[in-house]
């Protein structure tokens, strides 16, 4: 055996090694993919990404060899990624409305493989993923300009499941009408009261009258079932192809950064970890009778280190308790570690109730 053939065979011989630890890593993969799925998170983690490739580079001897070995762990793992994708095909998402919804936008956004379940409700869609019929929901929970979505708050402080991330989607407001309508003709618009509201200098200076539904998408299959050029609809352009609608006019609503931020729901937690970069959990507590009991509980959550981005309060509706409420925050930091336990436990002495409704490593705009 001459001097090539023994490289060869040393070759072949590490391609077998490689073959091995390459299926130890995808069934890796395969074990992240569910984690994922059943968490509603993204396939794609560029910190992540970021972090292995400056790691892993260093461990190189050979400097010469460093660039190539970033590329090849890149292409393993652009490889991992679309097997993990493969495995995320097939999820059932649920979300309230129609194809069009600005909620369908965002589902297509997030989760571009899933099965998309369109529900009429909010409840609906949540009630899809704890009876095991949808694997995860994304409901509306704030729009900039409408503020909270309060039917969605209290399904969180009601019922059992978990926020992984929360994303931003622009919300393009237009008026739609069937052919042959414009403004002069339209006299009234029908859309989901939000939407009404985010419009409402544009309706009042058109002195349009107003009909709340459900949701915007159907208010726009509404009006083309209509067939009538005096109603129009308040929805997505997206939406006037699907019915067959004209856009009439477009960037209608009153503030021009008009945003609304949707959450993933899912039955099992994230567990962000104390060094992710830019965490954020959500807490929800109901203060027990006496004075300043409230400030007290604000005040346990500033001592230890953590900064509230946001702080709501909500009826809670007990039927045994009037004028009852309870608090709805956003805190910067990550709750899994010992500051954040010592945290809860103290919450807990001036707290009737306490849950912690997720966290999630960063905010992204889809």
């Amino acid at each position: 055996m001459n001097e090539l053939d023994q490289l060869r065979q040393k070759i072949e011989a590490i391609d077998s090694q490689m073959v091995e630890l390459f299926e130890d890593r995808m069934k890796c993969s395969f074990a992240i993919a569910k984690y994922k799925r059943e968490r509603g998170l993204p396939v794609l983690d560029k910190e992540r990404e970021k972090l292995l490739l400056d790691k892993n580079a260093k461990l190189v001897k050979d400097k010469v060899l460093e660039a190539y070995y970033r590329e090849y762990l890149q292409d393993v793992m652009d490889i991992s990624k679309k097997y993990q994708n493969r495995l995320m095909e097939g999820a059932k998402v649920a979300y309230s409305g129609i194809e069009g919804s600005f909620a369908s936008i965002s589902v297509s956004k997030i989760f571009p493989q899933a099965n998309r379940i369109p529900c009429h409700t909010f409840q609906e869609a949540y009630d899809a993923v704890e009876s095991g019929d949808a694997d995860l929901c994304v409901l509306p929970i704030e729009n900039s300009y409408a503020g909270e979505v309060g039917q969605v708050t209290d399904l969180m402080f009601s019922g059992d499941l978990y926020i992984n991330g929360v994303y931003e989607l622009r919300v393009s407001q237009c008026l739609l009408g069937v052919m042959g309508s414009d403004e002069s003709t339209i006299k009234s618009v029908i859309s989901h009261p939000q939407a009404l509201e985010q419009c409402s200098d544009y309706i009042s200076k058109h002195n349009y009258e107003t009909v709340a539904f459900e949701n915007t998408a159907r208010a726009a299959r509404e009006v083309a079932n209509k067939g009538d050029v005096t109603v129009g609809a308040i929805a997505s352009k997206e939406t006037a192809g699907l019915y067959g609608l004209k856009v009439i006019d477009h960037d209608i609503n009153e503030s021009a950064n008009n945003t609304t931020r949707f959450a993933v729901f899912a039955k099992s937690p994230d567990v962000v970890k104390q060094d992710d970069e830019v965490t954020t959990f959500i807490l929800m507590f109901v203060v027990k009778d006496g004075a300043g009991t409230l400030a007290k509980a604000v005040s346990i959550i500033g001592e230890h280190g953590y900064s509230m981005k946001a702080i709501r309060s909500r009826p809670t509706k007990d039927k045994d308790k009037s004028w009852q409420y309870y608090f709805y925050t956003e805190v910067e930091g990550t709750i899994d570690s010992s500051d954040g336990q010592q945290m809860l436990d103290e919450l807990k002495k001036e707290c009737e109730f306490i849950k912690v409704i997720g966290s999630y490593k960063s905010q992204v705009r889809i």
